[in-house]
């Protein structure tokens, strides 16, 4: 019950934010992800579409496709509670899934495998300083990142994107969550590697 009840406290303050104040954090999000070692030549980026009250990925990820290459994920239409990831460009065709999330149409030559995506940014409900992470509730990026977790894609780099106010002094974990190793907020990127 805690967890369930934590995450709607975290929702509703994300939500409480104006949309200046959101605005205005994306904007620091995507400096912050310019100034990484990681940015500085062109690599391949899996990111999300956000939704509702998220922290906005849409210039970050016009940047991404700019710069980058741009890959997000869609749900996998053979593996119930799991995601795969599609290459986008300027032409993707989209259509919105099952949750009311905007998500490319799924063509085969365009599967992005995990194995070659270099940094994964990863939505968030809420965070502790030990890197815990706290989601939606349905796990698809705990199974996402269990296989980076087992030392099986040595090559990814989690981030996690939150705003300040989605920062908790503990979180409560169970088995199953990953932590992630960075997360990046407004004010401050959180580096939890070891």
């Amino acid at each position: 019950m805690r967890t369930r009840q934590l995450r709607r406290e975290l929702l509703d303050a994300r939500a409480s934010l104006s949309s200046a104040e959101r605005q205005a954090a994306a904007s620091q999000i995507l400096q912050r992800l310019q100034q990484l070692p990681e940015f500085q030549q062109p690599i391949r980026v899996g990111s999300y579409i956000s939704v509702q009250a998220e922290l906005s990925t849409r210039a970050i990820n016009e940047w991404l496709l700019q710069q980058h290459q741009l890959a997000v994920p869609v749900l996998h239409p053979f593996r119930a509670g799991n995601l795969l990831f599609l290459n986008v460009s300027s032409s993707t065709q989209w259509h919105t899934n099952a949750f009311q999330i905007p998500e490319p149409e799924l063509r085969c030559p365009d599967i992005a495998p995990l194995a070659d995506i270099d940094v994964l940014l990863v939505p968030l409900v809420g965070f502790d300083p030990q890197g815990n992470r706290l989601g939606m509730g349905g796990g698809y990026y705990d199974r996402t990142l269990a296989a980076w977790q087992a030392g099986r894609l040595p090559r990814l780099l989690p981030i996690g994107l939150a705003y300040d106010q989605q920062c908790v002094a503990n979180l409560p974990a169970q088995p199953w969550d990953v932590p992630l190793p960075r997360i990046i907020t407004p004010t401050k990127l959180w580096d939890f590697r070891r």
